[in-house]
Parts: C-alpha cells; sequence; structure tokens
C-alpha cells in the first residue's frame, strides 16, 4: 500500500467512507492501489454503484472515423510505434483528397465523428516536415488541421474532434470554430518518466508542465475536452493517483473534462518497450474503480476496449460508463494490431450485463445545454441536425 506509514487510513474505513457517495481524497486514493480479495470485490461494487447513480443502465460510445493526418512528431516516446522519422517509407501527411475520401466513407456507415489524430509539432523538429507544410501552403500544423477540420465540417456531416497533443491557447483558439471538442492524454504528472531512459525522454511535449497548461487553457476557452492516464509505462500507484487529481483539479476550475480515459499500455515490436510488462486485467480494473471514485460524477469514464487484455466487459463491473470512439471503417491508427470491436458485439456485451448501449456525439449533453460557453455557432448548427433525445446522438439502425 502507497500510503505514508504515519497517516494511513484503515481500508475498510476508506471503503465505508466511500461509500457514503464522497469523492476519494489522496489519502484514500493511494489506500486503493492495496486492494485484494473481498476488499477488490467491494471497490469495483462502490465504483458500479456510483457508475449506475449517476447515469443508470446506459453506457455510450461515439461512432467515428480516424484520420491520422501525419505520424510524423518531434516526440520520441519509447512505447510508440505510430510516430515515424521523415526518413521512413510509411512517413507521411494526408492530402485533402485522402481526408475526405475517409470523412465521405464514414459518413456513408453512419458515423458522426471524425477524431484528427497526430503527431505533435513535427516542424519544429524536421526541416522535411515545413517544407512539406510550406508546399501545401501553410506555416505550421496546426494551421493545415484547422483547414482540414474545416473543410470536413462543410462537406460532410461529420463534427471534427482534435487529439493534436500539447497545444498553446492561442493554436486552440484557431481550432475552435471547427472542432466540437478536442482532446489529449496528460498520460502522467510523474517528472521521473523524462529522464534518461524513461518512456518520456526526449519529448518536449510530455512534460507534466507542458500537459497541464494545455488542460487548463482549453478549460479557460471553454472547450469540451477529453484527456487521462497511460497506465503501466513505469509510474507508481501514487503518481497514477496524482494525475487523475490533476485532472480532477482543473476540472474544478474550469469544468470542461468531459470524459477520462484509463488506458493501459500496449508493447509493440520495435520499440524501445517491447518486451516491458502490461498492465493486466486486474491492474485494470483496481484502476478504473479508483478513477470512478476519485474524479466528479459528470466526468465520464472510458477505456479502449479493443486495448483490453481478457473480457473488456469486465470493465464495466469497475464503473466504466463509455466506451470511446468506435469505428465501422478505419483502424485505430496508434493501435493498429488492436482491432475496435463490431458495434453489435458490444451492444451484445452491454446487454448482457443488462447495459442498454447509445450512441453519444463528440459533444456530450451537458455541453450542448450551454452551447453559449461550450460550443462555437458554426459547430452547433452540426450538432443540433445530429442530436436525438436527451442530448444522446440520433437513434439509428445500423450493424
Amino acid at each position: 500500500m502507497a500510503t505514508d506509514s504515519t497517516t494511513a487510513t484503515p481500508l475498510q474505513d476508506v471503503l465505508d467512507r466511500l461509500g457514503s457517495g464522497c469523492l476519494a481524497t489522496r489519502e484514500e486514493a493511494l489506500a486503493l492501489g492495496g486492494v485484494k480479495g473481498p476488499e477488490r470485490e467491494v471497490l469495483l461494487a462502490l465504483a458500479a454503484d456510483r457508475r449506475d447513480r449517476i447515469g443508470g443502465s446506459t453506457l455510450t460510445y461515439s461512432r467515428k472515423v480516424f484520420i491520422p493526418l501525419t505520424n510524423l512528431c518531434r516526440d520520441r516516446c519509447a512505447y510508440c510505434a505510430f510516430a515515424q522519422p521523415p526518413q521512413s517509407p510509411s512517413a507521411h501527411i494526408m492530402t485533402l483528397d485522402e481526408v475526405l475520401e475517409v470523412a465521405e466513407a464514414g459518413e456513408r456507415l453512419g458515423c458522426k465523428e471524425a477524431l484528427f489524430s497526430l503527431g505533435e509539432k513535427p516542424e519544429l523538429r524536421y526541416p522535411q516536415a515545413r517544407e512539406e507544410l510550406a508546399r501545401l501552403g501553410y506555416r505550421d500544423l496546426t494551421d493545415y488541421l484547422r483547414d482540414m477540420c474545416r473543410r470536413v465540417l462543410e462537406e460532410t456531416s461529420l463534427v471534427p474532434h482534435v487529439n493534436a497533443g500539447a497545444l498553446a491557447r492561442g493554436e486552440m483558439d484557431r481550432l475552435r470554430p471547427v472542432t466540437g471538442s478536442m482532446g489529449m492524454m496528460l498520460e502522467s504528472v510523474s517528472l521521473r518518466l523524462m529522464e534518461k531512459g524513461g518512456p518520456h525522454y526526449e519529448c518536449p511535449d510530455k512534460h507534466p508542465k507542458v500537459r497541464l497548461r494545455t488542460l487548463q487553457d482549453a478549460g479557460r476557452l471553454g472547450v469540451p475536452f477529453t484527456t487521462g492516464i497511460l497506465i503501466g509505462i513505469g509510474e507508481t500507484w501514487a503518481e497514477r493517483m496524482d494525475s487523475l487529481l490533476a485532472i480532477q483539479n482543473v476540472h474544478e476550475r474550469f469544468g470542461n473534462i468531459q470524459e477520462v480515459i484509463v488506458q493501459n499500455f500496449r508493447s509493440k515490436p520495435g520499440t524501445p518497450m517491447h518486451d516491458y510488462l502490461e498492465p493486466d486485467l486486474e491492474d485494470m480494473l483496481r484502476t478504473l474503480a479508483a478513477a470512478r471514485l476519485l474524479l466528479a460524477d459528470e466526468i465520464s469514464l472510458q477505456s479502449p476496449p479493443n486495448l483490453a487484455l481478457g473480457d473488456y466487459g469486465e470493465y464495466i463491473r469497475a464503473g466504466l460508463n463509455d466506451w470511446g470512439g468506435i469505428s465501422p471503417l478505419t483502424l485505430d491508427h496508434i493501435n493498429p494490431e488492436a482491432a475496435w470491436p463490431r458495434i453489435s458485439e458490444l451492444r451484445e456485451r452491454c446487454e448482457s450485463r443488462g447495459f442498454r448501449l447509445r450512441e453519444r456525439l463528440t459533444v456530450y449533453p451537458r455541453y450542448l445545454a450551454a452551447p453559449e460557453r461550450f460550443i462555437a455557432p458554426e459547430v452547433l448548427q452540426r450538432l443540433t441536425k445530429l442530436v436525438g433525445d436527451s442530448g444522446w446522438a440520433a437513434e439509428q439502425h445500423l450493424a
């Protein structure tokens, strides 16, 4: 149990207090790292009860296409196989035609979200990236991304969600009129992970201060935001909980964190961490449950089903209420070896546990209810055409 022995609270006392509906304190969150046996089952039940009290028997997902605008990136995360240097044969910046081809194909399959995912600021590291952007008529990747989002918004029925890593406030301000929401994984507040030999060494955009500044600036701008933690990359349980608490603190100030992802590290051939031990299902369940008990009720708790080691349906027992974006068309280009479940299979998995699966938009209902603060007028017009009852996506009968 990763707590100071002079101040530690007995675990049963922690579980009793959390059962009354209180949010976990840091001390209590640290104590949850030591659950096992019957206490583990109590923890999972508490998290599931909290989820049920918040949202009843509804679990959600977003029907999306994944648009990997570029795999060029100035960071060199030790676990990443997505980022490529310019000399790699697979290095690429998507053209407008390629972007629209994916978006239009997704539209025909009933998708409503266009998830733009891309490397972080490659033009600051690679002359080749600057030259390619200049050839396309752009000074930086953010301007190019803005125009690709604008064209998708204008020429399809999809709403862009941008996952472009650590963005400055001015960059988010440029993107806000053409996006429904944005996202960036905090991953971890651990400075140790940035030391030589750590997974975030040579990754200037992964510095905790840089990541937290992005979350805070998104809050100041009123951007509905997705963030989360990446577990199993060398962090301690305490660092894991401190990362969740940092997210919670931002939300308490600005109210713009719409969902938090608990994502498990998956090893990839050819990376420095190819033989690193992956978190098991038990670790995921314990972390999900702790997150549900630590985060504000209105923050959705999510974990990617395609990355699960074991039955992803078990996540429901730990308080999960959202599956994230699921694509009937495109790969998870960050984890191409991990196929999305079919939406019909996901629905069956939920229903077998007594839950209804509902499609949501890239913007959650409570932000749609306050558009003057959280949604640009142009984007709101599109979302209004897609929304159904209670702020979820209009019902469709698709596989």
